[in-house]
């Protein structure tokens, strides 16, 4: 299934998301607008040849251009910016997202969105530890998963358009999953190793640290480098998920503790050979 005519894509958040979606519809020849409230980020991607339009304000005209809408925004300035413009959107147009927690905003946006707009949400598995339209890279979504979350008010049509966009962004496998499911997982793998990496930077007070340390450290705490104010809000929004996440990570953290305190070797070395075999699955 094609998933647009070479039409008006609109990208509503031009920070490193939303760029990137921006480079890659380019690419492919549609004509690419965006709105974003930062004039520095419109500017640049003018100049770079980003996008073909960009504005800073929300007009009626510019907005009603749009063949399709993608959202790069906070999940709460998503859900005002809906409730705020959704009139200024053409009729039976499809919009998607970009936000990593689903429960909390999905079924809100098709609460309060108009009958003859589908929203059909979804997220791609794919990102970068810097931030801004300057540091956008379409290359973030080659073999990247990419995740659709429809609810029972989607239709196979617009389930069909939105898994054929992550086909275009050059993604390796997308996958279905239900609001929950995906907030599940995600809590897992995303948010709980963003904990993780946070309090690995935060234990110690070392700045030394830097002068002594290998690939190891840096690696597990790459994605340390954190937008608090978007990763707060996720957290909270997927709260229950991600304390459960944390109390059995804080679990497991105890159990080797314990094979440590007890010289425990060959407790620890099953616990490597299970890791090391989980850890391959990833690798193929």
């Amino acid at each position: 299934m094609e998933w647009i005519s070479k039409s008006n894509v609109l990208i509503v958040g031009l920070g490193l998301m939303g760029g990137s979606y921006a480079k890659a519809f380019k690419r492919f020849g549609y004509h690419v607008m965006a709105i974003d409230k930062k004039k520095e980020s419109i500017e640049f991607a003018l100049e770079n040849k980003i996008i073909d339009e960009g504005s800073t304000e929300v007009k009626k005209e510019f907005v009603g251009k749009a063949d399709t809408v993608i959202f790069a925004l906070y999940p709460e300035v998503f859900k005002k910016w809906i409730k705020d413009y959704q009139n200024f959107f053409k009729k039976d147009i499809f919009i998607t997202d970009v936000t990593g927690v689903k429960s909390a905003v999905v079924y809100d946006i098709q609460d309060i969105l108009r009958p003859d707009v589908e929203f059909i949400a979804s997220h791609p598995m794919a990102g970068r530890e810097v931030y801004g339209v300057q540091n956008s890279d379409d290359r973030i979504f080659l073999n990247a998963n990419f995740i659709v979350t429809p609810t029972e008010k989607n239709t196979k049509k617009a389930i069909e358009w939105c898994s054929s966009l992550g086909r275009v962004l050059g993604c390796r496998k997308i996958s279905i999953l239900s609001p929950k499911e995906h907030d599940e997982m995600i809590g897992y793998v995303s948010q709980l190793t963003h904990v993780i990496a946070v309090s690995l930077m935060t234990c110690k007070d070392n700045r030394h640290l830097v002068d002594y340390t290998g690939d190891s450290f840096r690696d597990l705490t790459r994605i340390a480098r954190i937008n608090e104010k978007m990763w707060s809000e996720l957290f909270l929004m997927n709260k229950d998920v991600l304390l459960k996440e944390m109390d059995e990570f804080i679990a497991e953290m105890g159990t080797m503790r314990d094979l440590l305190a007890k010289e425990d070797a060959e407790g620890m070395k099953e616990k490597m050979k299970i890791s090391t075999k989980r850890r391959g699955w990833f690798d193929k």
